[in-house]
């Protein structure tokens, strides 16, 4: 079957479901059993079992059979979150006295974990140039156990040579993992590319309406036990609710991304042709840096990109985007709405200094008219007009 097709059917065979097409919210906390020896089975098999509810439920473990079908992997593990799904693989596979590479453009909770839990716990962090590529080969150590990398960057917008290095990681004996928020299933093929484990913020395209917090972490059966009794020593755990959510979200997700990337190559082509804007961050522009590496390794693009503003005064950019209509304030993005964030504060660098002269901002381009949109930022931009630069 096509990955559509897969989309569409998987996560569907559970006999607990009666043929149901959409597998209901299967609620439970205590499964009980009929003798001592199948609950002692139930126990021996425990990362596979419907044993008990905060191990997972069958609408949790129809949630994982569909999101690993969809990217391609064998086995998928629910979490409460995305940044969850990152913590949840970072400690199951970095150990003290390892060293980790992390992509410097990551999002900033995942630095801040790696900073102020993860270094302090005996592991060694170092970040990369999210460009580096192949050279990446000279930070390498003989304890460097993992690769963490996001493609693009959350709020710069970079492209990671993900095939490069992951070449380049396997030669030494380390694993790879990717944060595949961006692209989602639909447009990145993360285990084609040389990936050892896909972590989505399913909160965010997954879901795709904004109302459940969810991630997952894709993977080999080899690391799935690794990983998966990790996350069970957390305590880590997911609604059936939250799962059902997800899974609905999932059934639509290819129609809904392509619908996102045309609307935001609308914004984003019609930005470009602003004096407002300096530099429009999109990696499926044919003009900007990242292009090549963009066009080679996806299959589309979403609706999060960025952009440099004028060197407008910050008081220019607040009025501006208090001005907005459309153009919501909020800190995710992936549901069907359009949002908008300043995101100049949060980039922080390890490796090089983001140097921008003017406010640096992130959109996210929702299922709206793309028309509509455009007028809505053309409305903003005459409040910022009025202040000059």
């Amino acid at each position: 079957m096509k990955r559509d097709t897969r989309i569409t059917h998987t996560g569907r065979s559970s006999p607990y479901f009666s043929g149901s097409v959409n597998p209901p919210v299967y609620r439970a906390s205590t499964v009980t059993f009929p003798t001592m020896a199948a609950m002692a089975d139930a126990q021996g098999d425990y990362l596979n079992a419907f044993y008990y509810g905060r191990i997972g439920t069958p609408t949790t473990m129809a949630f994982e059979e569909a999101v690993a079908a969809a990217e391609g992997g064998e086995r998928c593990i629910a979490v409460p979150s995305g940044l969850a799904a990152i913590v949840g693989t970072l400690t199951a596979l970095a150990k003290p006295g390892d060293h980790v590479l992390v992509s410097d453009s990551v999002y900033g909770p995942t630095r801040t974990f790696c900073q102020d839990i993860l270094a302090k716990s005996g592991v060694t962090v170092e970040y990369f140039h999210p460009l580096a590529g192949d050279t990446i080969a000279s930070l390498f150590k003989p304890n460097t156990r993992l690769v963490f990398c996001e493609t693009p960057g959350s709020l710069t917008f970079e492209m990671q040579d993900i095939p490069a290095i992951a070449e380049v990681a396997h030669a030494h004996g380390a694993l790879v993992a990717a944060d595949n928020t961006w692209a989602s299933p639909i447009f990145f093929r993360p285990f084609e590319k040389g990936v050892d484990v896909s972590i989505q913020a399913a909160t965010k395209y997954i879901v795709g309406h904004s109302d459940a917090m969810l991630g997952t972490i894709t993977c080999n059966a080899e690391l799935y036990e690794k990983i998966k009794s990790n996350v069970v020593k957390y305590g880590y755990s997911v609604g059936s609710e939250e799962a059902y959510l997800g899974l609905r979200g999932l059934r639509t997700l290819p129609v809904r991304m392509k619908q996102h990337q045309e609307n935001a190559l609308a914004v984003a082509r019609w930005l470009q042709t602003r004096p407002e804007v300096a530099k429009v961050l999109h990696p499926a522009l044919p003009d900007d840096p990242g292009y090549p590496v963009f066009e080679r390794d996806f299959l589309g693009a979403s609706g999060l990109f960025g952009l440099i503003l004028q060197a407008y005064p910050e008081e220019a950019m607040v009025a501006m985007i208090d001005s907005l209509k459309l153009f919501s304030l909020g800190f995710s993005w992936g549901g069907f709405e359009s949002l908008i964030m300043y995101t100049t504060p949060g980039i922080v660098r390890t490796t090089t200094l983001w140097n921008a002269d003017g406010p640096t901002l992130r959109l996210h381009v929702g299922l709206e008219d793309p028309d509509d949109l455009i007028a809505d930022l053309a409305a903003g931009f005459e409040i910022l007009d009025a202040f000059g630069y």
